[in-house]
């Protein structure tokens, strides 16, 4: 299997791109060759004159934690970085004064194939700001880590007046694409023309198959997705974060492990395995996270064990531990009210989940599963979108 990284550097169409061009690149710590070779050193290495970086929430370097605005900086060549993760929206998009020298904006950014994932919607922005000032964009497409097999599509898009930074366009949560279709797909849609928007397609990748099997390490895009379980369980476990539970940052599992001082861990593992879900087990435990929610606290909770990654549907999963968790102790359970990625009217778990239904609906003591089959079915149109992705990729391949 080869990126459009390594095709890059091994000197293919998407090296001749680059060759001689006033060049800036939206990276982070994930873009990288099969021998670790970062995306900045490959691009001066093919002869780009690189003129800035670009840094997605996190920052380009992945330090910073979750919905922290990153500041400016130089890399290690003296090259300025741009931080397109600031204090409020507008500090998402490249500023004009960035792009005034540049031809070429390259785009090489580790997705995880959930929608909440903010570093596909960071690109699409860059390659609308690109759009408007007649620059040439260039993306280095990778590999979705936990499948790319439509069977595996997962949960409903998000109203139209529930998009936001984690989902600025209507997506189910599990899309099964790359961050390479979904700007394929956006551009056709956009009218941004083939010749200013141009794809280096992974070559080789078996859609079913998941990183386990790839011929080189999961090297972590963000400070907490850690792992390929960790990205494999994102998709339900990111909905954590619309609530008072812990997702387990400030542990070694984060979204694997979840909880609360007053969450019952044995008793939300035995409820949730009468459900009869497939491929998946909870282990209850008790953590204290280092930071973040309930720092320093002891924690009940649980740790989610996949045990058939092509059975397991982590949405549905994830939406009946969280109603599961509301029922056991409604007084102490909250969702999350406080502003969440630039959003102050909306609560984060409608964001997340798409509208203000599931919320409503786990509030009022519904059953977990009912509102879990609820979340995670797919509607009328979502394989359309997921195709028409696939098939924009071909059309823009370079």
């Amino acid at each position: 299997m080869l990126t459009g990284l390594d095709h890059l550097a091994a000197g293919g169409p998407a090296a001749q791109r680059v060759r001689g061009t006033n060049v800036a690149v939206l990276a982070h710590p994930a873009s990288v060759t099969r021998e670790l070779v970062h995306a900045v050193d490959v691009l001066i290495g093919q002869g780009a004159r690189l003129k800035v970086v670009f840094g997605p929430e996190h920052g380009f370097g992945g330090e910073a934690q979750d919905m922290i605005g990153v500041e400016d900086a130089r890399d290690r060549h003296g090259i300025p970085i741009r931080s397109l993760y600031g204090q409020d929206f507008s500090a998402l998009v490249p500023r004009d004064e960035d792009l005034a020298d540049i031809e070429l904006l390259v785009i090489d950014l580790q997705d995880v194939g959930a929608r909440y994932y903010t570093f596909v919607w960071t690109a699409l922005l860059a390659a609308r700001k690109c759009h408007q000032l007649g620059k040439r964009v260039l993306v280095l497409d990778r590999p979705n880590p936990i499948g790319g097999a439509p069977s595996c599509v997962e949960g409903q898009r998000q109203r139209p007046d529930h998009r936001s930074f984690v989902g600025l366009e209507a997506l189910p949560i599990r899309h099964s694409l790359t961050l390479g279709e979904i700007l394929a797909w956006r551009a056709d849609e956009e009218g941004i023309p083939p010749e200013q928007l141009e794809i280096a397609a992974v070559h080789d990748w078996v859609r079913e198959e998941h990183a386990t099997v790839w011929d080189r390490p999961f090297v972590m895009p963000s400070p907490n997705m850690p792992t390929y379980h960790t990205a494999l369980v994102y998709p339900g476990g990111c909905l954590l974060e619309g609530t008072n539970l812990s997702e387990g940052r400030g542990t070694t599992r984060p979204f694997e492990i979840f909880g609360a001082p007053w969450l019952d861990g044995q008793k939300l593992a035995l409820d949730f395995h009468a459900l009869g879900y497939a491929g998946v087990r909870v282990r209850p435990l008790t953590f204290q996270p280092m930071f973040h929610k309930h720092a320093g606290q002891v924690c009940g909770g649980v740790q989610v064990h996949v045990d058939d990654p092509a059975t397991f549907r982590p949405v549905a999963c994830y939406v009946a531990l969280v109603a599961l968790a509301h029922k056991q102790d409604p007084e102490r359970f909250r969702f999350r009210t406080e502003r969440y990625e630039f959003v102050d009217d909306i609560p984060a778990f409608d964001l997340l989940t798409g509208d203000g239904e599931a919320r409503a609906l786990i509030a009022t003591g519904a059953a977990a599963h009912d509102v879990a089959q609820m979340v995670s079915r797919l509607r009328n149109g979502d394989l359309e979108i997921v195709r028409s992705a696939r098939e924009s990729l071909v059309r823009r391949t370079c």
